[in-house]
Parts: C-alpha cells; sequence; structure tokens
C-alpha cells in the first residue's frame, strides 16, 4: 500500500484548541451538485444554490476524530502514490450570510484513510476486521503525508482534489474529513492564521461504497462495514449532513473512479476546530487501536483540551 512519496515533508505542530467560549455551534450547510464538474456551470450552480436557499440553513460543526495532522500540503493531488479507485472531489465554498457569495481564497483542508483504512501518521492504529499491515517498515512510517492536504479556493470559491476513495475502519463508515479556513495565506507550502470556520466530514453512498470495497486493493480488508444508517456521525440528512453527489467516470466499470462534488456554504464570523466538540462522540468499543504519536487526541477530549497537531 505505501508508494513514492513525493513533497511529503510536514512539520507536526499541535494546534491549540479553541475554548468551549469560543467555539461556535454553526459554520456549514452543504448542497451537492452534479454540474459542479463543467467548468463552465460553476457560477450557475452557485446561483441555483442562492435561488434555492438551501445553503443558508446552517448546521453544527462535528468532532475532527483522532487523526488530524496540522500542517498539511498546499496540493491538488493528495495520493502519495497510494493504490485505490481515483476520485476527483470538486468543492465550492459560499458564503451563507451574504447571499451565497463564493468565497475566494478560503482554504479547504481534507485528510482521510487510505484503501485499507489507515491515515497517515498514525499507521500502526488497527483500522479493525483484517487488514495488511500498511508498512514493512514501521519506524518511518509515520513520516508519510498521503491523504491530507489543502486546496486555495478561486474566484468562483471552487477547490478540487485527485485522491481515490476512502476505504474503512471499525466503527466508522466511509468518509472524508474537512475543515474551511479563511484569513490566512500559504506560507512555507501549508496554510497558515486565519480562523477555522467550520469542521466537518463527507460522506459516501452506501451503494457506491460497496461496490468499490469489493475491488481490488479493498478487498483485502475484510470485516464488518458500518453503513449509513449505523454512523455515529452521519445523522441521515443527505446533502445537508455531508452526502456527497456522486458521478461514476464509467458507469460500467467503477475502478475507473468517480467525481464527488458538494457545496459549502460557511458562515464567515463562525470559529470551530472540531477539537473534542460536535457529533462525533466517543467512540464504542472496537474503534481503532495501536499507537499513534504522543499527544494523539481523542473524540472524547474536552473543548478546553489541546488538539492535535
Amino acid at each position: 500500500m505505501t508508494g513514492n512519496h513525493r513533497n511529503s515533508s510536514i512539520t507536526r505542530r499541535r494546534a491549540i484548541a479553541v475554548t468551549g467560549g469560543t467555539v461556535a455551534a454553526g459554520g456549514l450547510a452543504v448542497t451537492g451538485y452534479q454540474s459542479a464538474f463543467a467548468d463552465t456551470t460553476e457560477a450557475t450552480a452557485t446561483a441555483s444554490a442562492t435561488s434555492t436557499g438551501a445553503c443558508m440553513t446552517l448546521m453544527s460543526s462535528v468532532t475532527e476524530g483522532p487523526y488530524y495532522l496540522d500542517g498539511a500540503l498546499v496540493r491538488k493531488d493528495i495520493t502519495e502514490g497510494k493504490s485505490g479507485v481515483p476520485l476527483t472531489l470538486r468543492l465550492t465554498v459560499v458564503d451563507a450570510t451574504d447571499g451565497c457569495t463564493p468565497v475566494k481564497g478560503a482554504a479547504v483542508e481534507i485528510w482521510h484513510c487510505d484503501a485499507w483504512g489507515y491515515y497517515s501518521g498514525y499507521t500502526t492504529a488497527n483500522p479493525g476486521g483484517s487488514a495488511p499491515a500498511e508498512s514493512e517498515d514501521g519506524s518511518t512510517a509515520n513520516d508519510d503525508t498521503y491523504l491530507r492536504g489543502y486546496q486555495i479556493a478561486n474566484a468562483n470559491g471552487v477547490v478540487k482534489f485527485e485522491t481515490i476513495f476512502p476505504g474503512w475502519y471499525t466503527p466508522r463508515t466511509c468518509h472524508i474529513h474537512v475543515k474551511v479556513h479563511t484569513g490566512g495565506e500559504k506560507e512555507d507550502g501549508t496554510y497558515e492564521g486565519g480562523t477555522v470556520n467550520y469542521t466537518g466530514q463527507l460522506f459516501f453512498d452506501d451503494t457506491v461504497a460497496e461496490e468499490i470495497f469489493a475491488l481490488e486493493p479493498y478487498s483485502r480488508h475484510s470485516g464488518s462495514y458500518t453503513t449509513l444508517d449505523d454512523d455515529m456521525v452521519y445523522d441521515g440528512g443527505g446533502a445537508s449532513s455531508g452526502l456527497l453527489t456522486l458521478k461514476a467516470v464509467h458507469k460500467a466499470d467503477p475502478s475507473k473512479g468517480y467525481k464527488g462534488s458538494l457545496s459549502l456554504a460557511i458562515d464567515p464570523d463562525a470559529s470551530n476546530t472540531g477539537a473534542g466538540s460536535g457529533g462525533g462522540g466517543t467512540p464504542p468499543s472496537g474503534a481503532p487501536s495501536g499507537e499513534p504519536p504522543s499527544g494523539a487526541p481523542s473524540e472524547s477530549a474536552s473543548p478546553s483540551a489541546s488538539a492535535s497537531s
């Protein structure tokens, strides 16, 4: 599962959590767009969101989870050689407090597990079920930075990532973590300063996910997959709860990949790092085990505790 890693140096700085008194409860709503993949229709997609009012409904942030690392690189392709079904992710950031206008310069940060359920930086954490070892060389595996990155929104509020379809780990459904930042700037290859306006998670239709998991290399991870209905974070709200709009690159061959899209409507005045707060709660028994880097967070941490880097 390890590949050729490029541009993978990273400084693991521990972020300071926003205290309970300064964390806003809201910050984002989401609406999917099939048309978001055509560059010429981005403005139309944003206008559509405005007319329906869908993006004006703010939702609560959720936990960032136990596998966040500060200092991800600004890059479009975050795979670092990881194998899996290709996923092109296009997200559109708009201002829910200003008529859903595009938020130019917003920094969208994502991170997710590989095809077997491992996160870079936490490669000794057992994903549950039966999966091959992440790396033959445990001494350097946690230096990898695969499947993590930032993109800066263009004038239409759009960011685009090239990645792979995530796998799964016990007891979670297939998902991608996301943070939206504003007010900072690109520095030394990463994004510095500003405010985290929203911390959330993106989800995948069960039918598509289970079809992908029957393919190599996903099929080498066996065990009990958690569906959306049984997930501890997804609340069943569809696009407003982070469910991606998915479009197959080739309908007859899922191995060719998918395109996923969603519109993220933020409140630029909200602040929520997702550290120790939100809808994730404490994982039940059977959650990933192992020895993440020292100081790694717990989903049960209090809002005033330090966030992970």
